[in-house]
């Protein structure tokens, strides 16, 4: 087994399989430990677009521009990304556009990051706020099925979904290497 493939977890590959299932075409996002193994996946796959973001919110605009030009998207970020995005939120609601987020938390189980604590506590609140149905992902067996749900609600219903990946999910972070 390759050093890549042991990086990839198993409800990475299960969200990977959702992805192929609903036809995701592209998927964006700004590099993040939590989504690599997924990020890995999609890289390689010929079908699949990526692009590499500087910021979250340049992902909104993309995966608006995707779905006029007849392209299912999704967005990965972290949940700091989420604060940096509330306002470009707007485009998805106002224009009836759906919108896919896979949010890896952070601030949760084991932070050591003060910084990422106050926008953990808060990013599922904020996405209710800006009219995002949001559900979470707490343990592996139910990540696949809950991506699916989202995925499925956003494209049928024109809505913005969110799954928040917990941090217990992700795992704890090794910060001694």
């Amino acid at each position: 087994m390759s050093d890549q493939d042991q990086a990839i977890r198993p409800w990475q590959r299960d969200i990977y399989s959702v992805f192929k299932a609903a036809n995701i075409q592209h998927v964006s996002y700004v590099p993040d430990g939590g989504h690599r193994g997924l990020i890995d996946l999609c890289a390689d796959d010929p079908e699949i677009g990526t692009t590499v973001l500087t910021t979250e919110e340049e992902g909104v605009g993309l995966a608006a521009g995707l779905f006029l030009g007849g392209q299912r998207s999704v967005l990965l970020m972290q949940s700091s990304g989420v604060g940096n995005c509330l306002n470009l939120f707007t485009l998805a609601e106002n224009c009836r556009l759906p919108l896919v987020l896979l949010v890896t938390m952070r601030g949760e189980f084991a932070e050591f990051v003060p910084w990422q604590i106050p926008m953990g506590k808060r990013a599922g609140a904020a996405l209710e706020l800006m009219g995002f149905d949001v559900f979470r992902a707490e343990d592996a067996k139910s990540v696949g099925d809950i991506c699916s749900g989202a995925i499925d609600q956003a494209f049928y219903s024109s809505r913005s979904t969110a799954v928040l990946l917990s941090q217990r999910l992700i795992g704890r972070k090794n910060w001694s290497k």
